[in-house]
């Protein structure tokens, strides 16, 4: 069993908070996560409402069943009730000692309002995405911490060569997925597992007209991953009026089947207008809506680059789960069309700029966005680092590395 580097966030949270929701997309390793707390010493009783007596319980007297619970209680897709948020803030506020409540579910707890409303100040939300590159590897990587580090210098690094990078993005993350070795076997799950979060989980968070045009908007959302989201464009390729496909976009984030990385400015209040970028939840799922298989997406040149730049912001998404400074992820893009792919901002508000390029031959022309951050941001710049196809730390200027997409899941050292 591969170690999930978000049990020891999620253990700090039941030593406080009451209530704990671990969210994260369906088949994303949730379950298997917090039965095995009871190794880590979190001792509760479990319950799924996957289970149609549980869920018919919960669903028809919620009050009653919160109340006939133990002290301690998991509570697997509590999506499935949100009747229950209300009982359990109740209950919470009668009694509030930490780690009564861990629930897990595959909706986003802060799109569904029942939630939200119900248990803000009593609740402590932690994601649990599809596996990292790291946690396949069983390295406890750090790159989102250390990029901020004096003493950044990854060296020399194996593994970002583009064929065995499409190996590992072509598999995602998805427990399931990356156990399946047969490329056909892993696709009939992907086919799967996207008609089971259309038919089902949507329709547990709600009752929406037209859900065939769903399926055909996924694809196009899957075209435009790692662009910046222009709703009316897509509502106009969607064949859809905008004000639907807005509320289409919220239940597809809502599953986790799509991200929006909002937009880095230096007014804080303009970054709430920008567009954000939009990404797919997987790179494996990416590939399957695509239908690039190794093959073809080690030679289709049109969308590599799309599906490179999304396997690496979902890489950052993962590791900023867990890491401890939890700096914030944004994509950089001006009127002028200058661009940065990612930009991670600390809490003291310094900023590493993150370009990724398939290319295993950088050249200087390829930093030009970074350098414009640098300059627009001065003192707040840290460095500029674009993320590559080669095996070697080269040095393009002060502040402005070229570092192999691997050392995204390397241990690296943080001195400085």
């Amino acid at each position: 069993m591969k170690q999930r580097f978000l049990a020891p966030r999620v253990m700090a949270a039941l030593s406080d908070t009451p209530v704990v929701f671990v969210q994260g997309p369906r088949q994303s390793g949730k379950t298997t996560l917090v039965q095995n707390l009871q190794s880590h010493g979190h001792k509760a009783e479990y319950l799924t409402l996957d289970d149609a007596a549980v869920l018919e319980a919960a669903a028809s007297d919620a009050q009653g069943f919160v109340s006939g619970l133990p002290e301690r209680v998991i509570l697997d897709e509590v999506q499935r009730a949100p009747e229950l948020f209300l009982a359990i803030k109740h209950s919470v506020d009668k009694n509030r000692s930490p780690g009564r409540f861990l629930l897990t579910g595959s909706a986003n707890a802060m799109l569904l309002p029942k939630v939200s409303e119900s248990l803000a100040g009593r609740m402590e939300v932690l994601p649990l995405w599809p596996f990292s590159q790291g946690e396949i590897g069983a390295v406890r990587e750090n790159f989102t911490d250390a990029c901020f580090a004096a003493g950044f210098s990854p060296g020399r690094i194996t593994g970002a060569d583009w064929p065995t990078l499409v190996s590992k993005i072509v598999a995602g993350g998805y427990p399931e997925a990356i156990s399946r070795t047969k490329a056909d076997r892993r696709q009939a799950w992907f086919g799967s597992y996207v008609t089971t979060i259309l038919e089902r989980d949507v329709r547990d968070i709600a009752n929406i007209q037209g859900l065939r045009e769903l399926p055909s908007l996924l694809r196009l959302v899957a075209a435009r991953s790692s662009n910046v989201l222009n709703f009316n464009d897509l509502a106009r390729d969607a064949g859809i009026a905008p004000t639907t496909l807005k509320r289409y976009w919220s239940l597809l984030e809502a599953v986790f089947l799509g991200i929006t990385i909002p937009a880095w400015s230096g007014n804080l209040t303009s970054r709430l207008s920008k567009a954000p970028k939009l990404v797919v939840g997987d790179a494996g799922l990416l590939c399957h809506l695509l239908g690039l298989d190794e093959t073809r997406l080690k030679e289709d040149s049109l969308m590599t680059g799309a599906v490179l730049e999304t396997f690496v912001g979902l890489e950052l998404i993962k590791q900023l789960a867990w890491t401890p400074h939890s700096p914030r992820l944004f994509h950089y893009r001006t009127h002028a069309q200058q661009e940065v792919d990612y930009v991670l901002e600390d809490r003291a508000g310094r900023l590493v700029g993150i370009e990724v390029k398939k290319s295993a031959s950088p050249t200087s022309s390829d930093f030009r966005g970074l350098r414009h951050l640098a300059e627009q941001t001065g003192k707040k710049f840290v460095r500029g680092i674009l993320l590559y196809t080669g095996t070697e730390t080269v040095s393009f200027g002060p502040g402005l590395q070229a570092v192999p997409i691997s050392a995204l899941w390397h241990k690296l050292a943080t001195s400085g």
